[in-house]
């Protein structure tokens, strides 16, 4: 039996264990790679442990009676549930996927904890609060900046929302998960999959990173004191590993205080280790942060008024919490339960979980979701979904409209069949809701826009993304020529005034691709975004947008 060292920990540290099982045998080398990729693609819905979430487990029981030759078949080529086809869209090699095909067959790597001792060993102030500007030394309208992800080279760009022009490139943890800005606006966070956070000062003429930490092992969420009184005072880490709750100064990223989330599932009472936080969204009422716990299907009602002891109200939800976001009064928190299918409203003003809605689709997946006042049914939340082409939209007034509240009022079909939703977007000032479906297999699907009107309730027109910006491109790489193909439009990001939305091409990183600005009235394409440096573009957010959760 061979086993791997710690050289194969990579940037995880992950512990001693043994490689090979029966006929299956990896090296070492090979191994260090597997960890990554499995790191990289595929512990966000699989878990770290292999366990399962938003995605089946991928225990050696299962995946060995699969065998190689089926599992080569589902990575490469995806399917129609959601699974990405990581080998037919380019970012996977035929020897990457026959790699990890072999690896998802061998025991699960335990990865290690973290402790404050360590967080505090990486953290970095590089610019000390004294030191940086005290009032914004730009002339630009930096309130409609946007921050965009640049995924796989570690970087977020931000760019000039009225002039479309390159503002500044920044370092960020290694494949950024999402940006959050500070209540004030002036500081964005990023968060990167490897658990590195970093805060970004946006009243610089040419911002940069101004303090950076890295948190735990893997991380998605982060968000921000917005309670009056608390302004940009904290930040707050969600982690997927370790599991836990970190609290930072906002302005230096000190380490404050970390919370475990290991607890027990809400309705059978197995305790969960890799109960991981898949989500925080910010109260702006009360000092107070909503976080996800995916596994357990708790929501926890986090108080940070004393960050040292922090008040905790943990709701029983349901399982698996992922993505959520605000209704349109900010008093009810949306957030999907995609194992099961449900949405479930939290009313923070009570503290209590006020409905769980079966959403008639499969595996739901709202971003932040799109929030629409409706004519008839009024304040409406909306959500797509990963598995099934449905977008539905909930009533969430139960004071002016209680007929609707908490209802599916509307199931709007998306053309075509199958899933591959990822995010919707709406915006006061538009008439539209737009839909993405970059990760359905169907290569017409993949590769449009679907527009939605906010009044009928139905698509009225799909936006097919010129052919130049996603037809396939053969790079050499290593003296071999690869062909990558961009996945298509994915994230949907109106600016400021409302009167246009911003759309990323995911590509690879091999090859520049484009940012794409469409008007949100005639809903044609005013502008393209290119140069080397964009490289899959994923997430953009608008400062002001995210300053006040306008979606």
């Amino acid at each position: 039996m061979l086993r791997i060292g710690m050289s194969a920990a990579l940037a995880l540290g992950l512990a001693t264990v043994a490689f090979a099982a029966d006929d299956i045998k990896l090296s070492e080398e090979e191994m260090k790679k597997a960890t990554q990729i499995y790191f990289d693609r595929c512990a966000g819905c699989h878990g770290m442990l292999r366990k399962g979430a938003l995605g089946p487990n991928l225990l050696p029981k299962k995946t060995r009676a699969m065998g190689t030759e089926t599992l080569e078949y589902i990575i490469y080529n995806g399917t129609p549930g959601g699974m990405p086809d990581w080998g037919a869209s380019g970012e996977l090699t035929k020897a990457e996927t026959e790699l990890m095909a072999k690896f998802i067959q061998l025991p699960p790597v335990a990865p290690p904890e973290k402790s404050i001792a360590d967080m505090k060993r990486s953290w970095k102030v590089l610019v000390p609060p004294e030191d940086r500007p005290t009032k914004p030394e730009t002339k630009r309208n930096w309130r409609n900046y946007f921050g965009v992800v640049l995924r796989d080279v570690g970087k977020v760009a931000i760019v000039d929302g009225d002039t479309k022009e390159l503002v500044s490139i920044v370092p960020s943890g290694f494949a950024t998960h999402i940006l959050r800005t500070s209540k004030s606006g002036r500081y964005m966070y990023a968060i990167g999959r490897d658990g590195k956070a970093s805060v970004i000062d946006l009243w610089m003429e040419k911002p940069q990173n101004v303090a950076e930490i890295r948190v735990c092992n893997d991380a998605r969420s982060i968000d921000t004191s917005k309670a009056q009184g608390y302004e940009d005072e904290y930040a707050v880490v969600g982690c997927y590993w370790p599991p836990s709750i970190v609290t930072l100064k906002g302005d230096t990223l000190e380490p404050i205080q970390v919370v475990s989330t290991a607890s027990y599932t809400y309705d059978t009472g197995e305790f969960t280790r890799e109960a991981r936080v898949a989500s925080i969204v910010a109260n702006h009422h009360k000092p107070e942060w909503v976080i996800n716990v995916k596994e357990t299907g708790q929501v926890w009602l986090y108080n940070y008024a004393d960050p040292r002891n922090p008040k905790i109200h943990m709701l029983m939800a349901e399982r698996y919490l992922h993505d959520g976001g605000w209704d349109l009064s900010k008093r009810y928190f949306l957030v999907a339960a995609n194992a099961r299918n449900k949405v479930v409203a939290v009313d923070t003003l009570k503290g209590k979980v006020e409905a769980i809605i079966p959403t008639g689709g499969t595996k739901p997946h709202p971003g932040r979701g799109a929030n629409v006042k409706h004519p008839k049914y009024g304040p409406i939340w909306c959500t797509g979904h990963i598995g099934s082409n449905d977008i539905v939209c909930i009533g969430t007034d139960p004071k002016h409209h209680k007929k609707y509240a908490w209802k599916v009022v509307k199931n709007i079909k998306l053309p075509g069949d199958g899933g591959g939703n990822l995010f919707i977007k709406t915006h006061p000032k538009s008439r539209y809701i737009i839909a993405d479906r970059p990760v359905n297999p169907d290569r017409d699907l993949q590769t449009q826009l679907y527009v939605i009107d906010k009044k009928k309730l139905e698509v009225v027109k799909t936006i097919k993304v010129p052919e130049k910006y996603v037809k396939p491109r053969k790079v050499e790489v290593n003296g071999k020529t690869v062909e990558v193909k961009p996945r298509g439009p994915v994230h949907i990001e109106f600016n400021k005034k409302g009167d246009e939305f911003w759309v990323s091409i995911w590509g690879n990183k091999l090859v520049p691709s484009a940012i794409l600005v469409y008007d949100a009235k005639t809903l044609k394409l005013k502008n393209a975004i290119e140069g080397d440096w964009v490289r899959t573009p994923t997430g953009k957010f608008n400062v002001y947008n995210t300053m006040y959760d306008i979606y």
